[in-house]
């Protein structure tokens, strides 16, 4: 069974905030959402969300569709009560024991919401046990298909209920979203809107706090200097520009973390780290949104690398080729501008600009991923000889060291 698993995040409009993920799993003939979800692929990915209900963004919600079958299985179980909302689709909707099953769900305090929400009675009579309520807006147009969306939004806010405006995948329709006032979109296209470009790059107050603790100590780490810039893009960008400029007078290209600390020194790095945390930094969500992109990128994309026999780029590249993705959102400069200024090989430039070469497949494979294209995530990872079973392993591993390293660097950041 090959089954890929994304999470896709959920934003609040009014605040810019994420207010939680969608778990997306692969639909297909082997799925455990196909009619036969008692057969042994569907038990397999059962067994799958066991084994990593710890590794999915735990400080936020998770949206996750379930069949009846998965129901009457009690999988939510697997998860905490207060950090699923369980979506029901027209195959709950109709089913005979739909009240019942819902009901009993909702007495043992989990949340709901309803996907593709219909105007007829069976839809109706499931409000009243739904917290949110789910619309794909990607295909509508004209005044008639507009009105009836609205119609739609203003019935649930009559209820009560919170509107999730789904298949926001351009700006077109993030407009179309905006203008219906619904509470939340969620797309491909959400993650470019939660970004704001910027005069200067943006970093973790967290990381440098980290930074500071251990580059005051009598004998500081270089390896534990290394973890803490190579987690953080912003960091990575300006120790890597620092190491390479005039000042230190290079004869040869500094291009990794580790060399480039290194050649700068503890001494020097001291005074680096010193005015970076002068320097004033409000991050909000959104920026915290793209730093943490960023990392999942880099760590995804160094797990994929090492999976594949003699490809053009190491792992070390991979990962800088997965945090430096997100740049053009942190400095106001195209992207090739930045590239220019930092020495990285070239295949992961061209990648990275042009998605030229298997570089630039394994990197349009990654942002696929993310936006759950199952087509091309099959036809890309075929290319690559990857197993997309093994990559939704990796990706989960890779969300639960990106919970924790986040949960760590926030947690120092509040502290201070």
């Amino acid at each position: 069974m090959d089954n890929c698993v994304v999470r896709q995040a959920i934003k609040e409009l009014r605040t810019d905030k994420i207010i939680g993920y969608e778990l997306m799993v692969q639909e297909n003939e082997d799925s455990l959402y196909n009619a036969s979800s008692d057969n042994v692929a569907a038990n397999a990915m059962v067994a799958f969300l066991s084994e990593n209900s710890n590794r999915i963004f735990k400080e936020k919600m998770t949206f996750m569709t379930f069949t009846p079958s998965l129901l009457f299985r009690n999988t939510p179980k697997i998860f905490d009560k207060d950090k699923i909302v369980i979506q029901i689709e027209d195959n709950i909707v109709i089913h005979s024991l739909a009240t019942i099953l819902i009901s009993k769900y909702r007495a043992e305090g989990y949340c709901f919401a309803i996907n593709d929400f219909q105007f007829t009675p069976k839809y109706f009579s499931m409000l009243e046990y739904v917290d949110y309520i789910k619309l794909d807006i990607s295909k509508v147009e004209g005044e008639t298909q507009i009105r009836s969306v609205t119609n739609v939004v203003e019935m649930a806010h009559g209820f009560q209920k919170q509107f999730i405006a789904t298949g926001v995948n351009s700006q077109e329709v993030y407009d179309l979203a905006q203008s219906l006032g619904v509470d939340y979109v969620e797309g491909s296209y959400i993650s470019g809107v939660t970004t704001t470009k910027t005069s200067r790059v943006d970093f973790m107050q967290g990381n440098l706090y980290q930074l500071i603790i251990e580059i005051t100590k009598e004998e500081p780490d270089v390896e534990v200097l290394e973890e803490i810039v190579s987690r953080d893009a912003a960091l990575t960008y300006a120790l890597l520009k620092m190491a390479n400029s005039a000042y230190f007078a290079v004869r040869h290209e500094t291009t990794s973390v580790h060399q480039a600390l290194v050649r700068v020194g503890i001494s020097q790095l001291k005074q680096w780290i010193y005015l970076l945390s002068f320097e004033e930094n409000g991050q909000d969500s959104a920026s915290e949104e793209l730093l943490k992109t960023s990392f999942m990128r880099a760590n995804f994309s160094s797990m994929l690398v090492k999976k594949m026999r003699n490809f053009e780029i190491n792992s070390s590249d991979a990962y800088l080729m997965g945090m430096f993705s997100t740049l053009e959102y942190m400095i106001d400069a195209p992207l090739e501008d930045i590239l220019h200024e930092i020495p990285i090989v070239e295949a992961v430039k061209r990648g990275l600009i042009a998605k030229e070469g298997k570089v630039g497949m394994l990197y349009e494979l990654i942002l696929c991923y993310e936006k759950a294209d199952w087509g091309e995530i099959k036809r890309l990872s075929g290319e690559l000889g990857l197993h997309t079973n093994e990559m939704a392993q990796m990706y989960m591993e890779c969300v639960e060291e990106v919970n924790d390293i986040w949960d760590n660097v926030v947690g120092i950041a509040n502290n201070q």
